[in-house]
């Protein structure tokens, strides 16, 4: 009971004047806390909190008490929380911001109040240590035992993955979760090494952490410049995340520029085009790779796109000619008109659908072609660049810029109608195409003006 008789007598002695509680602080910091002293509590000055607690007259429970509620004014901006505690209002003394009964609940009802009171002190005390954004919503969720979850990066990152997955196919595709999950294989083995721990908490997060990962990639890693920056889009996301959540109080990536290379998309040539199409393979799944590269060169879709292309996508227009109407795998979830390639089939691509249209996968799946999956494909096309003599590095995705470069723009196609057969959001993304192409056609140029000089 001496905890007690010496809180009620600070009570008492603040009816008289405002008291204040001075709580020691590292050097640079001055918190004064104030108790109850009206029902509207003001700011004493720069840097202070005030500490109210009040009932809510009009809002009276069913058991005719008055709930209890607790205010944090910070700045002169405040946030309330009920303390699941009531009282009769004949029994609450205002201006003390407690009950005055002698009975058994007003005193368990009391020593919560000093309990939540001092609790209140000392969560402001670790958030000035952390240098964490304190804000009166932020006290309230620690002295509350709400703001316990998800404060760890490593452990925050993991829970937003697993949200992430429950939306696959809708929000995010498989290759974007992927990238997450990298990112977080990644700080588990930097953290360790830095911190000295498995996790860390986000205001523990620096700039300097952020240049030592960045690093990291780049030399551990083995990434590339614009795989970097991809890595830490992701990583910020849950930076701002915490930000927004009032969980740090600094911007750790705050000076750090994402500024990725420019890099010329790999696509053949004419002559290395021709080269693949009138390449004769008597390995069987070598002229199947070859096919559906060739249609792919011919269509620009993506890998994705040729693998889940079905007959509903093929339709045919008031001439007679056929067209692929597809939303992009990538994109398909937005919903947006943009995102629709409208390609015209050109009898190339034609007679490859033809090729297989009664092939045994393709009438089990009900797909247009008997696409194996990424690696495989990427695995074999390297056997048939060998085969043609191609020193480039052919993947599925070369043939969708060759699509772009050498079978549209550089045959006058204009931009405009490319960037709507790649389902490209603006022509913005095109341009990239054209700069290849220009550079391309300066090069060549170049070596024309070598042969000819006289």
């Amino acid at each position: 009971m001496g905890f007690l008789w010496l809180f009620h007598k600070s009570l008492k002695k603040a009816t008289e004047f405002n008291i204040s509680f001075h709580v020691l602080m590292p050097s640079g910091f001055d918190e004064t806390i104030g108790c109850n002293t009206s029902k509207k509590t003001k700011v004493m000055k720069q840097g202070t909190m005030n500490i109210l607690f009040f009932v809510l007259k009009t809002k009276l429970l069913k058991n005719g008490e008055a709930p209890v509620l607790m205010r944090i004014t910070i700045n002169g901006s405040y946030d309330d929380a009920r303390i699941q505690r009531s009282v009769p209002l004949n029994l609450w003394n205002a201006a003390k911001g407690c009950s005055k009964g002698r009975d058994r609940a007003s005193i368990a009802l009391n020593t919560y109040i000093a309990e939540l009171h001092a609790r209140a002190l000392e969560k402001h005390k670790e958030l000035v240590l952390e240098q964490a954004l304190i804000t009166p919503k932020l006290i309230l969720k620690r002295v509350f035992g709400k703001d316990t979850e998800m404060r760890t990066l490593l452990g925050t990152m993991q829970d937003g993955i697993k949200e992430m997955e429950t939306l696959t196919g809708i929000d995010y595709s498989p290759v974007t979760i992927n990238r997450y999950k990298n990112v977080v294989k990644k700080l588990q083995r930097l953290i360790p090494s830095y911190y000295g721990k498995e996790d860390i908490t986000f205001h523990e997060l620096t700039p300097e952490f952020i240049r030592a990962f960045d690093i990291y990639l780049k030399t551990e890693g083995g990434l590339c410049r614009n795989t970097i920056v991809r890595y830490m889009k992701c990583f910020k996301k849950f930076t701002n995340m915490a930000l927004a959540k009032e969980w740090m109080r600094k911007n750790p990536f705050y000076g750090y520029k994402m500024e990725q290379d420019e890099t010329d998309p790999v696509f053949l040539t004419y002559d290395e085009l021709q080269a693949v199409m009138k390449k004769k393979f008597t390995i069987p799944r070598l002229e199947l790779v070859r096919d559906i590269f060739v249609f792919a060169c011919f269509t620009g879709l993506a890998f994705s796109d040729v693998a889940t292309l079905s007959g509903e996508n093929l339709v045919q227009d008031n001439l007679g000619d056929w067209w692929i109407r597809k939303g992009r795998v990538k994109l398909e979830h937005r919903r947006k008109a943009s995102s629709i390639s409208n390609i015209p089939l050109l009898p190339v691509p034609l007679a490859i659908l033809e090729k297989y249209r009664e092939h045994p996968i393709c009438v089990k799946k009900g797909c247009c072609l008997p696409v194996m999956c990424n690696q495989k494909m990427n695995s074999y096309l390297k056997e048939i660049a060998d085969f043609c003599g191609i020193k480039k590095n052919l993947t599925t995705h070369v043939a969708r810029h060759t699509f772009g470069t050498t079978v549209t723009l550089a045959n006058n196609v204009p931009l405009q109608d490319v960037s709507v057969m790649l389902g490209h959001a603006s022509t913005r993304m095109t341009q990239h195409y054209a700069r290849v192409m220009n550079s391309s056609l300066k090069e060549a140029m170049n070596n024309v003006k070598e042969r000819l000089e006289w």
